[in-house]
């Protein structure tokens, strides 16, 4: 998908979507980053795990508040 499809793609996409969709791509880049260092595969799961764990828990506790800054964020930009 090339950068202008995944603008227009994501500026539809609902607030917890996006975050979302963020977290995974983090989530992989860190995942990657220690699969290159051919280091201790649990640790490197672990910590893959235990990120995506704490992006659902905190999600879980904050989702209306990050829902609304998103939305006067992206709003403000208009």
């Amino acid at each position: 998908m090339s950068h202008h499809q995944e603008k227009t793609v994501s500026s539809t996409m609902s607030p917890s979507l996006a975050a979302t969709r963020c977290a995974l791509r983090v989530q992989g880049a860190v995942a990657r980053r220690l699969a290159d260092d051919r280091g201790d595969i649990p640790a490197w799961v672990m910590i893959t795990v235990m990120t995506a764990g704490i992006v659902v828990v905190l999600w879980g506790v904050a989702k209306t508040a990050l829902d609304t800054m998103l939305t006067n964020a992206l709003a403000s930009v208009k």
